[in-house]
């Protein structure tokens, strides 16, 4: 089957059990509702919130987080270049926020297998976008607002409405991995006949 011909599968936020059941690592998703922006030093804060026991700034459950810290916005935009962040700068901090009930993580990159083996255990989805599409991406989202931790400038936590955001599995709840896929079939390409 050609990229032309693939199945694009649509989702909404807040994402459940039921509509993520059926993702596959290479599957085309399409998503739209609200999702956030973290990054590193958001992560950091959410994760020594929640093992104080203290109250998170936002609801986890079913919620997706988007690695990006957005580019201030030109007048007249909603935001600015929102491009993926490296993922697995997040890794330290995924597992407890899975276990508190975030059922999505975009960005790009692979993940530890830790982080891979929660994905499964804790039925979420890891999604990529396409880096250096940031201007693209932007155009995708159709509002912005500050959530939490407005000291850390771009790396905020800001709330995003985004419509038909487009974007790839990397990370299905059944083991499925697009990185490892990929090495495969350039390795069986690859090989002598």
């Amino acid at each position: 089957m050609n990229a032309a011909t693939m199945q694009v599968t649509r989702l909404v936020t807040p994402l459940t059990d039921q509509a993520i059941a059926g993702l596959k690592a290479g599957d085309r998703v399409l998503l739209s509702g609200v999702i956030y922006t973290a990054r590193d030093a958001a992560h950091k804060r959410l994760v020594e919130t929640l093992a104080s026991g203290s109250e998170l700034p936002l609801v986890l459950s079913g919620q997706v987080i988007y690695y990006a810290g957005p580019a201030p916005a030109r007048p007249g935009q909603v935001i600015g270049p929102a491009g993926p962040t490296t993922a697995s700068r997040m890794d330290a901090y995924t597992l407890p926020l899975l276990a508190a009930g975030l059922k999505g993580m975009i960005g790009k990159g692979n993940r530890s297998p830790e982080v891979r083996q929660a994905i499964m255990s804790c039925r979420a989805v890891y999604l990529v976008a396409v880096g250096g599409a940031a201007a693209l991406i932007s155009e995708r989202i159709k509002k912005m607002e500050l959530v939490a931790y407005a000291d850390l400038g771009t790396e905020a936590i800001y709330r995003l409405e985004v419509e038909h955001l487009p974007l790839v599995v990397a990370n299905d709840i059944h083991g499925g991995d697009l990185y490892e896929q990929g090495v495969a079939a350039f390795r069986k390409m690859e090989a002598p006949k």
